[in-house]
């Protein structure tokens, strides 16, 4: 799995180094406090424009990961690390090894444990979503990795469901039949639609959801449904008791 940079930050810093030039050959000799502030814009706006030239790379693979990055080069095998984890901040962590070479800072700890750790990525910089990596990472690097994140406190009526598109995944109407089926149960609050919602989820995993060229990230998915079944499958708050 091969990240990308993201280029969220890149037409804002366009902006700003395009505005600042022009405060600067409009500016007279007598406005010296804007033509400091404008150059103030310029510098910080040239900075993010040079950080998004440099040169990045980062793929997790059955190997290890490759890493070309402001700070941080090379290729990493996952027996150098003792352990990885993803923290709530959004960043890659992963405790050295015996085999990793020296010279890597220790700029971080384990979330777990506290281990001192050297800090691979921030995630926010990146446009693939913090539940792909960790798949991926879960995948490929022989259980040395930790989701440490904390957990969100679960489904709720109303949150909006988005799933990757992957090379291979899972068949999507399938999957919007499930969802949609749930969603409409735990919105009516009936016991009787929830309880069969619930069983389509389980009989859907136990025979396995059909897989698909450019479906629903699996992952994803199976984290939604998850979700869903563990949603439907607590007392209805909508539903009122009956009366004599």
């Amino acid at each position: 799995m091969e990240l990308h940079r993201s280029r969220g930050a890149l037409p804002l810093a366009v902006a700003c180094v395009a505005g600042g030039m022009m405060v600067l050959a409009m500016a007279g000799d007598d406005a010296l406090l804007r033509m400091l502030a404008a150059l103030g814009v310029v510098v910080v706006g040239g900075a993010v424009l040079v950080g998004a030239v440099r040169p990045f790379r980062f793929v997790i693979g059955p190997e290890g990961l490759e890493v070309r990055r402001p700070g941080l080069r090379g290729t990493f095998r996952w027996e150098q690390f003792d352990a990885l984890a993803l923290d709530d901040a959004a960043r890659l962590v992963g405790v050295p090894a015996a085999g990793l070479p020296p010279g890597q800072p220790a700029s971080a700890r384990h979330p777990g444990d506290g281990r001192p750790a050297v800090e691979l990525l921030n995630l926010t910089q990146v446009r693939e979503r913090p539940d792909e990596v960790a798949a991926a990472l879960a995948r490929y690097s022989g259980g040395r990795f930790t989701d440490a994140r904390t957990p969100s406190s679960g489904w709720h009526v109303g949150m909006r469901i988005m799933f990757t598109t992957a090379l291979r995944g899972y068949e999507k109407r399938q999957v919007d039949g499930l969802v949609g089926r749930a969603e409409s149960a735990l919105a009516t609050g009936d016991r009787a639609e929830r309880g069969a919602a619930r069983a389509a989820i389980e009989q859907a995993r136990a025979a396995g959801i059909e897989p698909a060229l450019r479906g629903y990230d699996i992952g994803q998915v199976d984290a939604a449904l998850d979700a869903l079944r563990a949603a439907l499958a607590e007392e209805p708050s909508t539903d009122r008791e009956t009366t004599a």
